[in-house]
């Protein structure tokens, strides 16, 4: 073994330790052991050069997938992705129940559509789920990522490895692949592991929640929203509205007719033109503001000057030098004054009764205002206002275009699963007309794509591709297989599933199979074991996909890392006894359905 690949273990193993103790964020640790692999090749050619290492960052799917950013953002401005998922994620009653609703459309999906993209859509939706159900996000984003391989391995065109592999070996094939030739590893693979998941997730999975908000300390506006007549939710309890047990703030009361409904139950039935009292913190009042068919009860919002879609909600402390101070809302004509609508006032934990018109201003109250989003920086040295700041994650959904992006998703679908297009083509199409047709803003556009997600897979390929310049990963197949050689035909094929799966972990997929390739060919060949390669291929298919103990073993992992609160140990304490688990189902099952009997 040469000192380069021992160097290069080295580095490596370094950068594990650093990532399972927690000692910095992946993308630091990553791009930190790219740097320190770039540097040592002033001691030998072997090591990447620059160019080679940054050239990950360029990278066809790296790009796709910050594009695919995008995409996702037309569809949750315009509320698209919830009109989609809302039917099928529904609201759970158990995690286990959340993991079931979750991780089977996700592989069905899988099955035909590229992981990248689904799981992209999918982060901001669970996200927002976890907040209605009050689920833990560490729950549900690693069984995401894990469904999306789950459905992966049961066709031919569910990853791209599988392309890859089936373009390498079909010359040696013995038999032909079809579309679902796969499944009947895959398939039963893929059981076994959702099964795995909502047996071990309880014990096995973190319980971190994101920032909690303590109700008795923050400020609880009270709001008023009203039913739109003909809504969606027009007709729906308040239950099938989800509208009950929403993440810090409750409805207390419902006007309808000149009644008031008091004490209301999740079976209630919603009528348009009800007014809804609601009491919650200020992230609640913003997420009310997102639901279809809700409307803020004031009519001062469809007065302002600028469109509804491109205000934001502002929060404003009253200044006792403020002109309007002693005078009511209405009174004092604070929409024309200021071009902004008060939704809720917030003094010192009173509850406000009256409509907001009639509530006389006082120095200290805090406002909550929906304006454009100029008014931040008009106001901020100004004397009427203490404070001025936006809310974070106010725009506004755009729900009359939800069908637009809807029908530009489709279209990138239909495009990339035809062959039609390729799906960095078919995603910047798609992208690019979200903003065109005002799916979202040129500003949410650029805000959505998560460059550190980005640096992470960027910087994994770079170290990915040093252990495969220098030899590391040749060296560990070779020695892997050859050991196992003396054991015959199934000796070998574990052989080949361990060693494709470890260099998976830790190298890019298609870099793992044109390294194992070449060795099973020579091993599975006449002057060899003399046996059908279709058993192999449909191993190291599997293999290079169902990699599940490190977050860098695919790219989907990464994407979630961030989002879950996730640790590189829980990636192995989870990932590991699963990896084993499919491994042990593939090769028992390949060669009962494949027999790996010598060729005559």
């Amino acid at each position: 073994m040469s000192w380069e690949i021992i160097v290069t273990l080295a580095v490596v193993g370094v950068m594990v330790f650093a990532m399972v103790r927690n000692m910095g964020g992946p993308d630091t640790v990553l791009l930190g052991g790219m740097t320190l692999l770039m540097t040592l090749r002033v001691f030998s050619e072997k090591f990447p050069t620059p160019a080679q290492a940054v050239a990950a960052f360029g990278n066809e799917g790296l790009v796709t997938i910050g594009v695919l950013f995008v995409v996702a953002a037309g569809l949750n401005a315009t509320g698209a992705m919830n009109l989609i998922t809302r039917p099928l994620l529904g609201r759970p009653r158990s995690t286990a129940a959340a993991q079931v609703r979750l991780m089977l459309p996700i592989a069905g999906m899988s099955a035909f559509m590229n992981n990248t993209p689904i799981v992209a859509m999918f982060i901001p939706v669970v996200g927002d789920w976890c907040k209605k159900t009050g689920i833990s996000p560490s729950k549900l984003f690693i069984p995401l990522s894990y469904a999306a391989i789950f459905g992966g391995t049961c066709t031919l065109i569910g990853t791209s490895t599988n392309l890859v592999v089936y373009g390498m070996m079909s010359d040696a094939l013995q038999q032909r692949m079809g579309l679902f030739t796969i499944a009947a590893v895959g398939l039963p693979a893929a059981v076994v592991g959702m099964c795995y998941v909502l047996i071990a997730s309880p014990k096995l999975l973190p319980q971190r929640k994101g920032v909690s908000i303590n109700l008795a300390e923050a400020r609880r506006y009270t709001v008023e929203m009203l039913v739109e007549a003909g809504s969606t939710i027009d007709g729906q309890s308040i239950e099938q509205a989800g509208l009950r047990s929403l993440p810090g703030a409750y409805l207390v009361e419902i006007e309808r007719g000149g009644d008031r409904l008091v004490a209301v139950g999740p079976e209630q039935v919603l009528r348009g033109d009800d007014r809804l009292i609601f009491v919650g913190v200020v992230e609640s009042v913003r997420d009310l503001q997102k639901i279809r068919g809700l409307v803020p009860a004031t009519d001062q919002v469809f007065k302002l000057s600028d469109p509804r879609p491109n205000r934001r909600l502002v929060e404003a402390v009253v200044s006792n030098t403020c002109p309007l101070v002693g005078k009511s809302i209405r009174e004092g004509r604070f929409r024309t004054f200021y071009n902004a609508a008060v939704i809720a006032v917030y003094r010192s934990g009173e509850h406000m009764e009256q409509k907001i018109g009639d509530i006389v201003l006082r120095p200290g109250d805090t406002l909550l205002l929906e304006t454009h989003p100029r008014f931040v920086e008009q106001q901020r040295d100004r004397q009427d206002f203490f404070l001025v700041s936006t809310v974070a994650g106010s725009e506004l959904v755009r729900h009359d275009r939800a069908w637009i992006a809807i029908l530009l998703l489709v279209a990138m679908v239909v495009l990339t699963a035809t062959g039609t297009m390729q799906l960095l083509n078919a995603a910047l199409l798609a992208g690019g007309l979200m903003v065109v047709t005002r799916c979202c803003s040129g500003q949410e556009a650029r805000s959505s794509i998560a460059w550190r997600v980005l640096l992470t897979i960027g910087a994994a390929m770079g170290v990915g591709r040093a252990l495969e310049t220098t030899g590391t990963a040749d060296a560990i197949a070779k020695v892997m297989i050859d050991a196992s050689s003396v054991v015959g035909p199934w000796g070998v094929l574990v052989c080949v599933y361990a060693s494709t799966m470890v260099l998976s972990e830790f190298i890019s997929h298609a870099g793992a199979v044109v390294l194992v390739y070449p060795i099973v060919k020579v091993a599975a060949g006449p002057e060899n074991l003399g046996v059908d390669m279709l058993p192999f291929a449909i191993t190291i298919m599997v293999a290079a996909s169902a990699c599940f103990a490190t977050p860098i073993a695919y790219q989907t992992h990464l994407m979630v890392y961030g989002v879950g609160g996730y640790r590189f140990s829980d990636y192995v304490r989870f990932g590991l006894p699963l990896d084993l688990l499919i491994m042990s189902v593939v090769v028992t099952l390949v060669p009962m359905l494949w027999p790996l009997t010598v060729l005559a």
